[in-house]
């Protein structure tokens, strides 16, 4: 997306609200920022913005009924404690981090797995401080083989995500990257879209906590990285 005149992408999104709302009176309940999210994630097209957006709020009425997620909702993929929450980056941003290798796919549910997506992006978002709206994952595939890969759950997790979730995700940074795993990364690559594909950055073993420091300050970096944070499980952040 190219540089545009903040007058000017703030008239297209009150032309955005407009024309949502005519859509769907609920549309009235979500802030400018979010509008722009959406219209930023087209390109600042407003008819593809508006479009995006409003599939988002049929989703959002579906898949989360009652405004949240709830641990009961996902009992079979916390137990796996593959995704923590705790501390923030240089820039204010939550630092996410997955670990690939505790995915158990023998146990995955297709429903559950886009639930405790959509839990754990409303828990990220959630812990964003004013002004920032993006947070910062750290993916670490430490001892991801292939009895781990479950390529039709990444490429959900990526929609959910993508369409309605989108400007949200700052940066991933991946970690422990065994290369067998390249094999499914070109899989899964063309299902990222072009907004997001930059996002993603593979980090040298041999610089990996000098990688890490640069975005995240060693107050907030997780202990596992030689950092001083203790990792805290999702549900518990």
């Amino acid at each position: 997306m190219g540089t545009v005149d903040v007058e000017a992408e703030w008239f297209l999104v009150a032309k955005m609200r407009a024309f949502v709302e005519a859509q769907d009176p609920s549309a009235k309940e979500a802030d400018n920022f979010t509008l722009r999210r959406f219209l930023r994630a087209r390109d600042l097209d407003i008819e593809k913005g508006s479009s995006l957006f409003l599939k988002y709020l049929k989703w959002r009425r579906q898949a989360v009924p009652n405004g949240f997620i709830s641990e009961s909702e996902i009992q079979n993929e916390l137990p796996q404690r593959k995704v923590c929450l705790q501390g923030f980056d240089k820039v204010g941003r939550p630092v996410v981090v997955g670990f690939a290798a505790k995915h158990d796919y023998s146990k995955r549910n297709m429903d559950e797995l886009k639930r405790f997506v959509t839990y754990f992006l409303d828990k990220a978002c959630a812990r964003m401080p004013s002004g920032q709206e993006k947070f910062i994952c750290i993916a670490d595939f430490k001892g991801w083989g292939y009895s781990h890969c479950d390529i039709r759950a990444y490429i959900a997790a990526l929609e959910v995500m993508q369409n309605y979730y989108p400007e949200r995700l700052g940066k991933v940074l991946l970690i422990n990257v065994p290369q067998i795993f390249m094999k499914t990364w070109k899989v899964v690559y063309p299902f990222i879209d072009k907004n997001t594909k930059e996002k993603f950055i593979f980090v040298d073993d041999k610089k990996l906590q000098e990688t890490l420091l640069l975005d995240i300050d060693e107050s907030q970096l997780p202990d596992i990285y030689g950092g001083k944070l203790p990792l805290v499980p999702i549900e518990n952040a």
